[in-house]
């Protein structure tokens, strides 16, 4: 049924012009209000922020859907430049635990949370993990050596022997084990091409040298000191987990560092994202911090195996998917990735889980302030596709132009978003998801339909965990959807999902508080950013009884702005 369903969402993807039209971008206000009897608002006890309004920027920068992830680094590391980039787009802040150390990262955490108070809107910050980086050993000072088409080349476990033109250490245990005769391995991105061709295991030996594969040279190219290699057609044994890995997130878990998800580089299976949350667990438990770690926990898909076999079980297992073309780029037919990522998100959208477009966005803006047209065409067939966000790396982290380069991605998704066809695809896409529906959904789909024919300004889903209102996005209504939370945390790991605002219910116990008190508060946030102003405008509410249950959603509402138990006659007659 899957199989079959996701190739029907893959039709949906015609080759579009790009072609802006004149119409309006869907209206979804970005503040993110807190909701308590004083006139102002406070998170965690920072800074106060008034209630009410949007946060500055433009029109276009709150109104729309798709989210912006902008990756920070040297270039954009400072409370200004943060908030720069705030203004101009990004939803959620990415942490790349490659470089730095753990101070570093928890000076940034707490510069993103000053900006967050300064401006009252929730921020998701998303801790990316290294991921095992896979290098071959060492040459003498500066030198490269240069293979030759057909030539048989060595590589070894002796990692103390400096390499030549003959071999080099390729000093990863679990990768010589795993590797088969006919597999390939491609160095420095893939400029140096090599196939296994005989396999040698020298154990015995106690000599490293004497374990060895000699392969063949498939094109000429050089080789020098610790360059990286990807294994294409290997499926390495060992844990997804490095060393470092392991003391990151041991440092996000027990130090109580207030990031949102947590992305696992590299991927294999299903059973690798389920041994990270099992360990995010075990260090929450023992560091007083609850039985189960509270963050959101993303694969990040760079190896073919893992989107192929493995696709649909990692999909299931975990809370977000990133597309990390650059890797997969290498490991894959390139003229496979762009299928291979219509697929993934179509896969996402089946199960309700957010889907980032990461890689390569707009390269080009490291150096230049614009951008080419092919990666103006790469972010908007992203966003066609139904991405939940796109990405950029070195372009905020490292580049000339980062606030650019995240304007122009601003720029390039509102204009998606205002053409006709992409409203219509969208709807194609949940016709046929309606397939797929279990109870929670159905609900969920009849508040968007009723939303829409009594013409309520707003979808109000109440949450704890996020779960209801991660399906309530896939749907993708033209509504604005607003998850309705106490729980901070809730709140900024939704800032990832397509169309979802935030309205945090302060000083609120959801399984104690009568529910007619919380519509009310919810009313009160929607005033707050200016949703509702007609004491006639309808909102449409869906909660599950009891709260605390994850995605479960039993209950529908209606109710007007003039407050959950009032409701004018003339209602009844039609809005």
């Amino acid at each position: 049924m899957t199989k079959a369903l996701v190739t029907a969402l893959l039709l949906l993807a015609p080759a579009w012009a790009f072609n802006v039209r004149p119409g309006r971008a869907l209206s979804r206000p970005r503040d993110f209000v807190k909701v308590e009897s004083a006139p102002t608002i406070k998170l965690t006890g920072a800074p106060v922020a008034k209630a009410g309004g949007m946060a500055g920027g433009t029109a276009a920068r709150w109104a729309k859907s798709t989210k912006q992830v902008a990756t920070v680094g040297p270039a954009s590391n400072t409370l200004e430049m943060l908030e720069k980039l705030f203004m101009a787009g990004v939803d959620v802040f990415r942490l790349n635990f490659s470089h730095g150390d753990h101070e570093e990262k928890a000076g940034l955490v707490k510069l993103i949370r000053e900006l967050e108070q300064r401006h009252g809107r929730a921020i998701g910050i998303l801790a990316d993990l290294q991921g095992p980086k896979h290098r071959v050993g060492n040459f003498p000072d500066g030198e490269k050596v240069n293979l030759v088409k057909g030539q048989t080349y060595r590589f070894d476990l002796d990692k103390e022997t400096l390499g030549n033109d003959k071999r080099v250490s390729l000093p990863h245990p679990d990768v010589m084990a795993a590797l088969r005769v006919g597999d390939r391995v491609l160095l420095d991105d893939g400029k140096l091409v090599v196939v296994v061709r005989e396999k040698q295991e020298g154990h015995d030996s106690g000599n490293p040298a004497d374990t060895y594969v000699e392969v063949e040279v498939m094109n000429d190219a050089a080789i020098s000191s610790r360059k990286g290699f990807n294994l294409p057609d290997t499926m390495v044994e060992s844990s997804p987990l490095t060393p470092k890995d392991r003391q990151d997130l041991e440092f996000i878990v027990t130090s109580g560092l207030e990031v949102d998800w947590i992305a696992l580089s590299f991927v294999q299976t299903a059973s690798d994202m389920k041994e990270m949350r099992d360990l995010a667990d075990e260090h929450s438990a023992a560091s007083g911090r609850g039985a189960k770690c509270r963050h959101k926990f993303m694969a990040k898909l760079e190896k073919p195996s893992a989107v192929t076999t493995e696709l649909e079980r990692i999909v299931d297992v975990c809370d977000g998917i990133m597309v990390a073309r650059g890797d997969l780029g290498v490991e894959m037919v390139v003229e496979s990735v762009p299928v291979t990522q219509k697929r993934i998100i179509s896969m996402c959208h089946l199960y309700g889980k957010p889907v980032i477009v990461a890689t390569q966005m707009l390269e080009s803006m490291i150096e230049s302030p614009s951008p080419t047209r092919a990666e103006v065409s790469d972010v908007a067939t992203a966003v066609f596709d139904g991405a939940d966000a796109v990405m950029l790396s070195a372009e905020s982290a490292a580049g000339k132009y980062p606030i650019e380069a995240v304007t122009t991605q601003q720029k390039i998704i509102t204009n998606v978003e205002s053409d006709s066809s992409y409203r219509e695809q969208l709807q194609r896409r949940n016709r046929l998801l309606s397939r797929t529906f279990s109870t929670t959904d159905a609900i969920t789909e009849a508040a968007g339909k009723v939303a829409t024919q009594v013409r309520a300004k707003a979808i109000v889903v109440f949450t704890l965990g996020g779960t209801t209102v991660s399906r309530a996005s896939r749907s993708r209504h033209s509504v604005p959807v607003f998850a309705a939370t106490s729980v901070p945390a809730t709140a900024r790991s939704l800032s990832l999902n397509w169309g979802v605002d935030s309205i945090l219910l302060q000083d609120t116990d959801f399984e104690q508080d009568d529910f007619d008190e919380l519509l009310e508060k919810a009313l009160v946030g929607l005033r707050a950013k200016g949703v509702l102003k007609d004491p006639s405008d309808l909102v449409v509410v869906t909660a599950g009884f009891p709260f605390g249950v994850p995605g479960a959603v039993n209950n529908l509402r209606v109710l007007s702005n003039a407050g959950a138990k009032s409701w004018d006659e003339s209602l009844v007659h039609g809005h």
